[in-house]
């Protein structure tokens, strides 16, 4: 089978490679749809490891289904989970399953840029999800991020009503927003450095936006009744949006860094200053539990969140590679979909 494996954002490359044998509590799954998330292009994260073959926002169809597998079968149209966690260890038991020692070792075989994937055993006992008849792949490629989206939201205690305040407006800038719409928060705002983006962030539901280098504290408050963001999600990895984000979140708010700055970047916190009376939560959230991506798709499914208006690009196998140039660009592109076996 092909498979696009990658050796940089700048490098990517159409290889062979077996169709991968499954067990007997295992699943073969065509893959139809597989998204490009921001962290694909994070090559402080990954370089050290390539080549590697990513792809983990994947839907496609059963083709295969090891001899102990009852509830599934070919044919069935399924999205995946490529991390799952163990509920068994102190971390899931304490409801933290995304930092369950499992869920950081489990993976697909090889990754969702492939024709074809290997479900472990453990994936297919609580990372399979039937998809809906009148649900596309496409659509079901976000699952996954909004899954991580609908986590973050939830750590961050997002009440109806509250002003938030999201910095970076690229695809998981753009899902928070949409999401706190849904979930009926107050006035949201957005804020970019591409225009492109604002302007893709006014359409989603934000009520006002910024270019990053206009935006003040002051800004915020002329709009919002004089008052900062109850909720500051913070997008992207730019140690500028951290002391923005600190500077715009009202007192008894919360910031969540939803994005990593890069490696060895410190934010010094002066705690008299920002937290003493201020009561001022920081928190950080990273992937979605099961339960979050059943969540996730019953939002989508239901179209409470609308994702198909996100995707800008559909792109061959042999075209991930543009792919991955477009998404590190950051340039006029929202949700890239890589079809292995073209668009169906």
């Amino acid at each position: 089978m092909r498979v696009a494996s990658w050796y940089n954002n700048r490098d990517v490359r159409i290889e062979e490679m077996p169709v991968p044998d499954i067990g007997p509590d295992e699943l073969l799954m065509k893959v139809i749809a597989s998204g490009i998330c921001g962290s694909d292009v994070m090559e402080w994260y990954r370089l050290d490891r390539a080549p590697l073959v990513l792809g983990h926002e994947v839907a496609g169809q059963v083709v295969e289904v090891g001899e102990n597998i009852k509830q599934y079968k070919a044919g069935d149209r399924v999205v995946i989970a490529h991390h799952v966690p163990c509920n068994t260890c102190h971390y899931c038991l304490s409801g933290n399953p995304t930092v369950c020692d499992t869920l950081r070792r489990t993976n697909i075989d090889p990754g969702g840029f492939a024709e074809y994937v290997r479900l472990p055993a453990i994936n297919v006992d609580r990372g399979v999800f039937i998809l809906p008849d009148d649900l596309s792949y496409e659509d079901a490629t976000f699952v996954e991020p909004l899954a991580c989206v609908l986590r973050g939201q939830k750590r961050a205690n997002l009440q109806p009503g509250q002003t938030v305040l999201v910095i970076g407006s690229g695809i998981s800038g753009l899902l928070h927003i949409k999401l706190a719409k849904a979930l009926g928060s107050g006035r949201i705002i957005a804020m970019d450095v591409s225009s492109y983006r604002l302007e893709a962030a006014g359409r989603f539901g934000a009520d006002a936006t910024f270019q990053a280098d206009e935006y003040s504290p002051g800004n915020l408050r002329e709009i919002n009744n004089k008052y900062l963001a109850d909720l500051v999600i913070v997008c992207t990895g730019a140690v500028s949006a951290v002391h923005q984000a600190l500077s715009s979140v009202e007192r008894g708010g919360t910031v969540l860094f939803f994005a990593p700055t890069d490696p060895g970047s410190t934010i010094p916190l002066s705690v008299s200053t920002l937290f003493w009376r201020t009561d001022i939560t920081l928190t950080t959230s990273y992937a979605g539990s099961p339960a979050d991506y059943m969540t996730a798709l019953e939002l989508i499914h239901s179209r409470r969140v609308q994702v198909s208006d996100m995707i800008t690009h559909r792109l061959s196998l042999e075209e991930t590679g543009q792919g991955f140039r477009m998404v590190a660009g950051a340039g006029d592109s929202l949700k890239v979909i890589i079809e292995p076996h073209g668009h169906t």
